[in-house]
């Protein structure tokens, strides 16, 4: 069945018509019999942050990834950066039904510096031959554990040494890797930017010097904001044994708006991710659209969350010939975010999903991945 689409385009703000044929967008006239889509046409949402391998125990089944990923397509998400699982993923890319996954093979940390089962343990010296085997078994993604609680200090300190990490980054860039970082600290945001990295994951410590530094590097920050929710709790449950890493916890969240405006202000680009996995549910794609939009506006927080982050991981938008993947919507998203929460029609490679049939109880497969 061939499908027209009429309506406005959320990306460009023009009126449109297209076709998909064969799973692809086409702007050429089609005859034949066809059924008739119109609403605002918003390019499929990206989580650019989020774990479909893992849960709070680590490494789950591939049926429990497909109930995640099903969950974020459900919610209109159909490119998801999964950034770090200790369970092998590759076989979800040619599984119908799923949303398209850019992968980051595994986390790599310090031994006994990060949640245990998770990560890719090394020590500094052996970190570059670890970032170029995990840029080989990834989708153009490192992830590195950039700090976390030191238990010696208290609070948390960055895991690797400066000149371990650029060398590092040198050798997933030579493996055509780019390579992204959880900081939640000042300091090691501070290093890993002037190392030469590409993303930062969560920024909760940037200063106006390196934010900077990062737009005029165009180093991305995705800094699932609506997660940060869980600081107090954290600082709440280290309180007793580490209160200096309590105190700087429950700081760096008091602060967590004007830090993020921070970065929107010196022109930082900033995509939406949710870090769904572990304690923070899939789907949940809406709420960090929303964080951002309180920050930046709603057609920011659309673009960071659609067409500007599937342009920076090179997933293309609504050109002629790209796969169709796309919400249509009943009413404008800049103007009623809550739009994104009903939507008439999610495509996925032009085959229709929805929260009734986004289990893939009823889907058809697509044909294009």
């Amino acid at each position: 069945m061939i499908t027209r689409l009429a309506g406005v385009r959320v990306d460009t703000g023009q009126e449109t018509e297209f076709w998909v044929v064969d799973g692809r967008v086409t702007y050429s006239r089609v005859a034949g019999e066809q059924t008739v889509v119109s609403g605002w046409i918003l390019p499929g949402l990206v989580d650019a942050h989020a774990h479909i391998g893992l849960d709070a125990g680590g490494a789950v089944d591939r049926t429990t990834s497909r109930t995640y990923a099903r969950a974020d397509l459900a919610a209109g998400v159909t490119l998801i950066r999964d950034l770090g699982s200790p369970a092998d993923l590759r076989w979800a890319h040619d599984e119908p039904g799923l949303p398209r996954l850019i992968t980051a093979g595994r986390h790599i940390a310090r031994p006994r510096r990060y949640i245990r089962g998770l990560a890719v343990e090394v020590e500094p010296e052996d970190l570059a031959a670890e970032m170029r085997r995990q840029a080989l078994a990834g989708d153009g993604w490192v992830k590195l554990v950039g700090d976390w609680i030191d238990r010696e200090a208290g609070d948390l300190t960055p895991l690797w040494p400066v000149e371990a990490v650029r060398e590092g980054i040198v050798a997933a860039h030579a493996a055509g890797a780019r390579v992204t970082a959880h900081c939640f600290g000042e300091q090691s945001v501070f290093e890993l930017v002037r190392a030469g990295i590409d993303c930062i994951e969560h920024g909760c410590g940037l200063d106006a010097d390196t934010c900077s530094l990062m737009a005029a590097r165009a180093v991305a920050l995705v800094p699932t904001l609506d997660n940060w929710q869980i600081f107090p709790g954290l600082a709440d449950q280290g309180e007793a044994r580490y209160p200096a890493y309590a105190a700087h916890m429950r700081a760096l969240y008091a602060r967590r708006t004007a830090t993020i405006r921070q970065a929107l202000a010196a022109g930082v680009p900033v995509y939406a991710g949710t870090d769904a996995g572990g304690t923070r549910a899939h789907g949940t794609l809406g709420p960090e659209i929303a964080a951002l939009a309180a920050l930046g506006g709603p057609e920011f927080a659309l673009g960071a969350a659609s067409w500007r982050a599937r342009e920076w991981l090179g997933a293309g938008t609504l050109d002629e010939g790209a796969p169709a993947d796309l919400l249509v919507l009943p009413r404008d998203p800049r103007r009623d975010l809550t739009a994104l929460a009903a939507p008439s029609l999610i495509l996925l490679g032009g085959v229709p999903y929805g929260p009734s049939n986004a289990s893939g109880t009823t889907a058809t497969p697509s044909r294009v991945r």
